[in-house]
Formats: structure tokens, C-alpha cells, sequence
């Protein structure tokens, strides 16, 4: 009974109810990669007491915003660090750090004060309150473009058994069933009949079980079959702060460009290249007499096509200048020069990064300058694949796309493969690109088809279709070189990939249901 009390103090008292918020937080960052430290998962059960003990909705908001800025503080610190690739925008880092956690905790603090508000007394408030932290983080993906950075479900390493039911309710709903099921141990610290708390705590860790031994068969059956294309992808280790020189422009070419026609076992049939790759356009690169185009060209061999990430410009019926984040699928066809076989175009932008919301009245304000971007990016179409001159057909998903389930169609519109280009050099050695890789092998899991990721600086990899790095197929940060790979092959399209986030939407409903039949006043 002491326990008891000296736990309920612990959940009222001011200073330490900020200080257990802010634990939760970190705990649930520490689940993800690169840490993957599990017990981190006791965090939702502590954020539900905590929310349930707030004498009102906004304390309840209160402790659900202090655990999300420490979530997304220990999670997003990185973005500190492309601040720092330009020293005059480097006293811009300490906010960048800061704001962004302050700015997405508010999606923890709604979800606390909802569970607050609308919870159940009966221990049914554990599917409520993981049933609105599912549905807050879902809408954090979608809000304003989204920021879907470390969902709840990607704590899982993917590739990993538990990872795998995002094959049949994606990330989101792996989130919604992790935080029942560890939710699921909180009333053992509350009031009621014990039998009963008990029963809910082992009703979660088998969900935990299941989960894992689920998936464990599900990777028992896994076959790797390999293609016959050979794919290679090229890191050539180059930082984003030493770019910018006219001296680092020419080496930065000539290790494209040598890395690329390196002798190997057999002549790959495609050879990918990170976003930006260059710090120049594709218009200036491939203009009539370059010799960096020509350079690129002779470097390819007849039949070989490369995918490269390159800025580009176009005039729109206007007559203005449109600028794009492109993929550009080029193809050696044998004659004098690369011909152009498709483009993709990339849809989803990165805010401050890629184009500046409110442009107008931000550039009015001064903002545009202090950002250091003279122009925004143009958003492309919807995604959709491209077809290559192999026959083939890719998703491409350029750097910030590869956080955001359903962008590769299933039916007769799916794809082989998926390809990420990212420049990930912008976020150094942190935790960052190798949280990018997890999040990117998510939809691996979620599609059935293999992803080709490159990066300028690392983590660069070939993911199987169940969202495991193939053993030796993998360059890690400060790492130059090649993966020469044959493309696995797709396997059959997942339940996710055929229904979305239908799956989701159901396990919503049915954490949401007890709240029908909830008497009037719940947790008040």
C-alpha cells in the first residue's frame, strides 16, 4: 500500500510529473535506432497514468507536450546539424533543435488530453488511450504535408520479427498494437480488482508474443530470389560542408565518375546515384560541349542506364522558371552522348528545406534570406513509377518521400522495386541517416518489394522485401564505395499494400468502441 502511495505522489507531484513526462519522452526515443533499448516501451503506460492522474484536460496536455518535446528531442536532434554545414547559419542551430520537438510535441499533448478527456473508467481506457495516440500520430504524418519522423510502430528495428505485421497494417497500425500492449501493463499501478489488472497485463504481453513469433514464421519462409539485374550503388563519401569550391567540384565528379566505371565481377545494369549528387544542375552538367556530361557519358557503358538525383529547371507556360528535385534515369545507348529516359519529379517537399511555406509574406519578413534559398522547389505530380529502358519499372522516392506509407501503388500500377535517393551528407554522423535507413526499409515491409537506397555519405544499402539489409550489400557513414547487388525480386503484394491503411482504420475503431458504452464522466 506504501508503494502505492509514494507512486501516486510521484503522478501529482508538479516537479515530478514534469520530470516523468520528460522521461517518457526520452524512454520512447530510445526504443528506435540506433539505440534500440525496448524496455524504452514502459514510456505509454507511464504517459496514460500521468495523463490519467492530471486534474484536468490541459494538465493532461501539459504532460503529453513535455513527453513529446523530449521524444522528439532526443529523436530529431540532428536536424541541428545541417544548420551547422553553413557557418553563418549556424546560431540558427540551438532553434532548429528546439522548435521543431516544441512545434510536433503538440500532437503527444492533444492525444493525452483526448485520452483525458474521453477515456473510459473500465481498463478498456488502455485501447482508448493507444487508439488516440494512433490516430494523433497518423495525422502528424498527414497535417500540413506531415511529419512522420519515428512513428510509435518503427521502434521495432526493421527487418525484425515484430517489424513484419507492418506487412498487413503498416507502421501506423504496428504503432497502435505496440502502444495497447505495452499500455496494457499500466493498471497494475492503479486501483481495481487485481485479478483483473493482471488479466490485462498478460493480454498484452501476449500481444507482444504474438507479434514476435508472427513474425518470426513469416521470416522463416523468406526467400531471397535474386534478378538477373545487377544493380550498383555508388557512395562516394563526399560532405556536404566541403562542396561548395570550385576545387571541390572537380573531385567530387571524378569520384562519380570513376567509382562508377570501376571494374567488377560483371557489368551492372543499372548504377544509382544519391540525391544532389552534384553541386550543379542537370542543365548545367549535360549542356551542349560539358565536359562533366561527357565525362559521365564515358563512363557508362553501352546498355547501361543511371539513375542520378539532380536539381533541374524548366519554363512553365508562363515563362517562368520552375525548379525541380529530380531523379533522371539516363541511358547509354551506344551512340555519342545519354539520352534522357524518364524523370521523376519529387512531390513531397521538405518546409524550410525545399520551399518556404508562406512564401510571400516570409520573404517580405526577411525570412527567405535567413533560410539561404532564393527560390522554391516546384512540387512534382503524384508519385507513380517510371519505366526503364531494362524493362523494368521503379518507385522512386527522393530523400523526405521515404517516410510516407502508400506512396507505391500495388495492382496493375506496382512496381519491381523501389529506389531512395537521399543526401543525407546534410546530417553528418548522427543518429539521423541511420534512423532514414529504418524508416525507408518500412516500405520494403509494407509493399513486398525490394528498395535500392544511396546516399552521398552513408547509409547506403540494398533492403530485401521484407526490410532487412542483405548481409554485405551495406556502406555505413564515412564509407566510400560500391555495392554491386542483384536486385532481389518482388515478392506477393502484402495486405497493406493491397488495402492501405484500411487495416488501421479498423483497429482505430475498435480502441475507440468502448468509449460507446462508456458511462458519462469517466476518468473525471
Amino acid at each position: 500500500m506504501a508503494g502505492k502511495d509514494v507512486i501516486g505522489s510521484l503522478l501529482t507531484g508538479r516537479w515530478s510529473r514534469i520530470g516523468l513526462a520528460l522521461a517518457a519522452g526520452v524512454l520512447a526515443a530510445l526504443v528506435h535506432p540506433p539505440f534500440g533499448i525496448l524496455p524504452g516501451l514502459v514510456a505509454y503506460p507511464l504517459l496514460m497514468l500521468l495523463a490519467e492522474r492530471s486534474t484536468t484536460v490541459r494538465g493532461a496536455f501539459w504532460v503529453g507536450w513535455l513527453a513529446g518535446f523530449g521524444y522528439f528531442l532526443v529523436g530529431c536532434w540532428w536536424v541541428a546539424e545541417a544548420f551547422l554545414v553553413n557557418p553563418a547559419q549556424a546560431w540558427m542551430a540551438p532553434f532548429a533543435a528546439s522548435l521543431l520537438p516544441a512545434g510536433i510535441g503538440l500532437f503527444w499533448g492533444a492525444a493525452s488530453a483526448l485520452y483525458r478527456r474521453f477515456a473510459p473508467a473500465s481498463l478498456a481506457r488502455v485501447l482508448v488511450f493507444a487508439a488516440f495516440f494512433a490516430l494523433l500520430e497518423w495525422l502528424r504524418g498527414h497535417v500540413l504535408t506531415g511529419f512522420p519522423w519515428n512513428p510509435a510502430g518503427a521502434g521495432w528495428r526493421a527487418g525484425s520479427a515484430a517489424s513484419q505485421f507492418a506487412a498487413i497494417a503498416g507502421v501506423y497500425g504496428l504503432g497502435l498494437v505496440t502502444v495497447a500492449a505495452a499500455a496494457a501493463f499500466g493498471p497494475l499501478l492503479t486501483p481495481g480488482p487485481r485479478k483483473d489488472r493482471i488479466g490485462v497485463a498478460v493480454a498484452g504481453a501476449t500481444v507482444f508474443l504474438a507479434l514476435i513469433i508472427g513474425g518470426a514464421i513469416r521470416l522463416a519462409g523468406a526467400e531471397v530470389r535474386e534478378t538477373a539485374t545487377l544493380v550498383r550503388i555508388v557512395q562516394p563519401d563526399v560532405d556536404q560542408e566541403s562542396k561548395w569550391t570550385p576545387e571541390a567540384y572537380r573531385s567530387i565528379v571524378e569520384r562519380y565518375v570513376n567509382l562508377t566505371a570501376r571494374p567488377g565481377e560483371a557489368l551492372p545494369d543499372l548504377v544509382v546515384w544519391p540525391e544532389g549528387a552534384l553541386p550543379a544542375s542537370f542543365d548545367d552538367v549535360f549542356a551542349p560541349g560539358s565536359p562533366d556530361g561527357a565525362a559521365i557519358a564515358r563512363a557508362l557503358r553501352p546498355g547501361q542506364t543511371l539513375l542520378a538525383g539532380f536539381a533541374r529547371g524548366e519554363r512553365g507556360e508562363d515563362g517562368r522558371a520552375r525548379y525541380f528535385n529530380s531523379l533522371i534515369a539516363l541511358h547509354d545507348e551506344g551512340g555519342e552522348g545519354l539520352g534522357v529516359a524518364a524523370i521523376y519529379d519529387k512531390h513531397r517537399l521538405v518546409p524550410f528545406g525545399e520551399f518556404l511555406p508562406l512564401g510571400a509574406l516570409m520573404s517580405a519578413l526577411g525570412v527567405r534570406s535567413l533560410v539561404h534559398m532564393p527560390a522554391d522547389f516546384s512540387a512534382g505530380p503524384t508519385p507513380a513509377p517510371i519505366s526503364l529502358p531494362n524493362g523494368s519499372r521503379v518507385q522512386p522516392l527522393i530523400c523526405y518521400e521515404s517516410l510516407y506509407p502508400g506512396f507505391t501503388p500495388a495492382g496493375r500500377g506496382r512496381p519491381e522495386w523501389i529506389v531512395n535517393v537521399s543526401n543525407d551528407a546534410w546530417f553528418g554522423a548522427t543518429s539521423g541517416p541511420i534512423q532514414h535507413l529504418n524508416l525507408a526499409s518500412y516500405r520494403a515491409i509494407e509493399t513486398g518489394l525490394p528498395v535500392v537506397r544511396a546516399t552521398p555519405t552513408g547509409v547506403s544499402a540494398m533492403i530485401d522485401p521484407w526490410g532487412r539489409v542483405i548481409d554485405g550489400q551495406r556502406l555505413d557513414s564515412g564509407e566510400s564505395g560500391v555495392i554491386d547487388a542483384r536486385l532481389p525480386e518482388a515478392k506477393s503484394p502484402t495486405l497493406y499494400g493491397g488495402f492501405g491503411d484500411v487495416l488501421f482504420a479498423l483497429l482505430l475503431l475498435t480502441g475507440l468502441s468502448p468509449l460507446a458504452l462508456a458511462r458519462p464522466g469517466g476518468l473525471r
